[in-house]
């Protein structure tokens, strides 16, 4: 057998080169077919020649990976009535769009994922109301880009617990060290964000600090979390090298977590990384199945990615979405600050296993199309199957779902089939013809393993009532979504209106979140005049 050219590149290359690098490079050579190397990229942005580094560094060469994700289609209310979906308060979406604009490019069609985006944005639904965990609302407005059809949302807001209602935490970091992790926006930044973190704990907490390259190790025993100096000292002294043995990580993080349980409190691995596994269980599957393994010892996950270059999102999201977790995506400080500050209090779950069940009335509803959660469909049969895995909310969260709604007698050419042989057509019933549809939610406490369910209705007269800021700027984040993903239900979206609509709909700003949105928007109609612009000479 000849031996490759390149046989032992990577060995050498090791020696002078950060991993992250290495990989690049070899990927470019091994690519040669002869003298013109092949490239790849998720962006659209191509990779460098070996000798030629990008002016940020090899952190910007591009083999970042996300999930095909293919949207939800219009299903009629008369033969599908209803739609079965699991909570999701992932964020990780808006901020890597936003990274990805911030760099001059539009971002990849896969890495826009709708349901995120929206649900990057707090919104004023009304607080729950007793000692529920969770509130549930409903309403109905138009839908910008199909005049024609209508919007409804699907509104969750959790309790936000004051302080002294939080209970004490257990914490494991558990911090990817390869060599891929070596760059400013990566393990520098992991660092600045769990700073922000350890500035928020207590004596009640426990802090423990486990890190994985070629293997896994502990760096911190269990330590109360009001011994902030010591706690700093063992997350900055953290260097990068070597493989990502991701599986050595994991098991060790949680096998720490089952050693401090706390029976009463919050148990949670806290997991940095930018999802470049390629030590033991490398593969989405294998890794996916590990963690649903650990989440039977009730240890909750939370999954921060990082770094640019070669994310792994797709990874990432799976892990956060079947680790009973919240995946986020950290790109700069300020989002750190969001996510441990703003939001800090969400590490702690009021609510697991969160589902929706909504069923349309097809008196009124002659389609409908659920905006995202294409990862988080559940078969109807299981939102009282208990057993089923869900979504869980933490301490001041709100979720919400759109539907773009056809109202019956509007046409839709939507493909059907022949009529049935065997069985007759179910007739709707006449009696609820005055409602729109109506949603049912169940949840957990999170140490129970019985759900309990509420319920909701939304009235003929929805319709009528105006369209308050958030359901517009909800309205504005999903149509801005469509139009990153050229989607083909983005009917009259434009950026122009999108501004428009975001703009008038900022109501009270105070973190200046939405603001920003509305300069991305600029951005991205900039970066999409200029491809149309270099498309048409």
């Amino acid at each position: 057998m000849s031996r490759s050219p390149f046989a032992g590149l990577r060995g050498r290359c090791a020696r002078a080169l950060p991993a992250a690098a290495v990989a690049g490079l070899c990927l470019v050579l091994t690519a040669c077919g002869g003298n013109t190397p092949k490239t790849f990229s998720t962006t659209g942005r191509p990779f460098l020649p070996p000798d030629a580094a990008p002016a940020g560094g090899f952190d910007n060469l591009h083999q970042e990976a996300y999930g095909h994700v293919v949207e939800n289609d219009f299903r009629r209310a008369a033969e599908t009535p209803l739609s079965t979906f699991s909570a999701d308060v992932n964020t990780a979406s808006y901020s890597n769009v936003r990274r990805f604009l911030n760099e001059g490019q539009l971002p990849p069609a896969d890495a826009v994922l709708l349901a995120e985006m929206v649900n990057d944005f707090p919104y004023r639904y009304p607080a729950p109301a007793g000692d529920a965990p969770v509130s549930l609302t409903l309403d109905l407005g138009p839908c910008p880009w199909a005049p024609t059809h209508k919007l409804a949302r699907v509104g969750v807001r959790a309790r936000t617990l004051d302080d002294h209602e939080t209970p004490p935490r257990n914490l494991v970091f558990l911090v990817d060290t390869s060599g891929s992790m070596e760059g400013p926006t990566r393990l520098p930044l992991v660092k600045q964000s769990l700073a922000l973190l350890v500035g928020r704990l207590t004596a009640n907490d426990t802090v423990s600090l486990v890190t994985y390259a070629g293997d896994a190790g502990v760096r911190l025993r269990p330590t109360r979390g009001d011994r902030r100096d010591r706690i700093l000292a063992a997350v900055n002294a953290l260097g990068t090298g070597g493989g990502t043995n991701g599986e050595g990580g994991i098991r060790l993080a949680y096998t720490v977590a089952r050693e401090c349980f706390l029976p009463d409190g919050v148990n949670r691995v806290v997991l940095c990384t930018d999802g470049d596994f390629n030590l033991g269980l490398t593969s989405e599957g294998e890794l996916t199945r590990l963690i649903e393994r650990e989440r039977r010892s009730n240890v909750f996950l939370t999954v921060l990615g990082f770094g640019t270059g070669n994310l792994k999102n797709g990874t990432l999201e799976q892990l956060a979405n079947n680790g009973n977790g919240h995946y986020a995506y950290i790109d700069t400080l300020d989002e750190a600050r969001k996510v441990f500050v703003e939001q800090g209090a969400a590490l702690v779950t009021v609510a697991k296993d969160v589902k929706f069940q909504v069923e349309f009335n097809p008196a009124r509803v002659g389609a409908y199309r659920l905006l995202g959660y294409e990862n988080r469909l559940l078969k109807d049969e299981d939102f009282k199957n208990d057993a089923k895995d869900a979504g869980d909310v933490g301490s001041g969260h709100t979720v919400t779902a759109l539907y773009e709604i056809v109202p019956a007698g509007v046409p839709l050419d939507l493909p059907g089939v022949d009529p049935l042989k065997y069985q007759t057509p179910t007739v709707p019933s006449e009696k609820p013809s005055g409602e729109w549809l109506t949603v049912k939610m169940r949840y957990k406490h999170p140490t129970a393993e019985t759900s309990r369910e509420v319920a909701a209705v939304l009235p003929e007269g929805a319709a009528g009532r105006p369209a308050g800021d958030d359901f517009r700027f909800a309205a504005a984040v999903a149509e801005f979504g469509l139009l990153l993903r050229d989607s083909p239900y983005k009917g009259t979206a434009s950026y122009d209106g999108v501004l428009q609509r975001a703009t008038a709909a900022l109501g009270d700003d105070g973190n200046g979140h939405r603001r920003e949105f509305v300069e991305l928007v600029t951005r991205a109609k900039r970066l999409a005049a200029s491809m149309e612009h270099a498309r048409a000479e």
